[in-house]
């Protein structure tokens, strides 16, 4: 009758030993956790928000473009030397979709943008994001047309498709993915490029009050320079009139000598005067 007894009491003693290396195990894995999370941390949201800069810039915003303010200062603190900063470009009502990649391999392309409805750009050391960088205030979305023409494979920074609205955001990216990101932007609007076939190639038709006061001025000024010229005219008639006369008396002067008055008998000095007998 004790067989059974001592049965029971060593299988009881083998499953409180497999619970043991269980919890072993468990604590272990724990623990490795912990030091991979101490190796990556996790993602942390950065409160700073792209934006179009305020000042006036020449093609700031385009058919195909727009402009950024480069975020100088945001990731410092969360970026080490090796770590790049991307730009996930992504329509308005897709930006709340958008799944940031979990590595370099798994960034959306350009190319996808018609079909994802965002892609990632602009990869970029972080340390040019520094604040002691000295880098361009701005950086310029979708100004790259070789890689689209080329269909390069790389991070392509090509011209947007169509006026949007799009929202942008900055991803730091590190060894085992993100590890901070900023604010989504508001939406961007692009201009409308107009098309040719909008056009009217006609000229606009003006006003009946339009072309009667153009008649007018026209008339005025056909009759200002009417009088300008003719009054130039005259004057340059009379000049050569008066040089005219002026010759015609000199020659006339030279040659007529006989109402010229005989010359008077002068008297002689007293001491030269004869005397006749």
């Amino acid at each position: 009758m004790e067989l059974p007894w001592v049965l029971l009491a060593l299988a009881g003693m083998g499953a409180a030993a497999d619970l043991g290396d269980s919890v072993g195990d468990g604590a272990e894995g724990d623990r490795d956790l912990e030091g991979l999370r101490g190796v990556c941390p996790g993602r942390a949201q950065l409160p700073y928000v792209p934006h179009v800069p305020p000042m006036a810039l020449l093609g700031k915003i385009t058919a195909s473009t727009f402009t950024l303010e480069r975020p100088r200062c945001v990731f410092d603190g969360h970026a080490d030397a090796s770590d790049a900063v991307w730009l996930a470009v992504a329509f308005a009502n897709a930006s709340a979709s958008f799944r940031n990649p979990l590595s370099r391999a798994d960034v959306p392309p350009y190319k996808q943008l018609p079909t994802a409805r965002s892609y990632m750009t602009l990869e970029t050391a972080a340390a040019a994001y520094s604040c002691s960088a000295l880098s361009p205030p701005v950086l310029r979305v979708g100004g790259d047309t070789a890689c689209r023409d080329q269909g390069r494979q790389d991070p392509c920074n090509g011209p947007l498709p169509s006026p949007g609205p799009y929202r942008v955001k900055f991803l730091l990216m590190g060894c085992r993915g993100p590890k901070a990101e900023t604010r989504w932007s508001e939406p961007i609007l692009l201009r409308r490029a107009v098309s040719p076939s909008t056009i009217d190639p006609a000229p606009a038709r003006r006003g009946t009050a339009v072309v009667v006061i153009t008649s007018i001025l026209a008339s005025l000024g056909a009759v200002l320079a009417t009088t300008v010229l003719g009054a130039l005219g005259a004057k340059m008639w009379g000049s050569l009139c008066y040089q005219n006369l002026g010759t015609d008396t000199f020659i006339r002067r030279s040659y007529r000598t006989h109402h010229i008055p005989p010359a008077l008998p002068q008297p002689l000095p007293p001491g030269c005067r004869v005397t006749f007998s």
